[in-house]
């Protein structure tokens, strides 16, 4: 499966719960974006998930080498993102559950 089709895949899943915007949904800045309450938890950026999770928690996964600080073109990764590996073994959706969930999501 593409990482394309597992964005779909987390979108469809998220889409119809209560809080979700799904993307598209809005114009501008994160308009590709799942986002909980107006807030976004969940990404697809130049072909990589990106999440946004507790820094401990992007620390892990980086030291891990699940990923990176994702990296908006801004010149500074962010401390709070994460931009997945594709080859990451780490299970998508539960981790869209987690940052659903550290952005306030229900």
């Amino acid at each position: 499966m593409s990482p394309e089709e597992k964005f779909e895949d987390l979108v469809d899943e998220f889409t119809g719960q209560p809080g979700i915007t799904p993307p598209g949904s809005t114009g501008g800045f994160g308009r590709g974006a799942l986002r909980a309450d107006g807030r976004i938890f969940a990404m697809f950026v130049r072909g990589q998930l990106v999440l946004k999770l507790p820094k401990i928690r992007v620390d892990e996964l980086v030291e891990g080498g699940h990923g990176v600080r994702f990296d908006a073109n801004k010149g500074t990764p962010m401390k709070e993102w994460l931009a997945l590996a594709a080859d990451s073994p780490q299970p998508w959706p539960a981790l869209a559950k987690e940052a659903h969930a550290f952005v306030g999501g229900k």
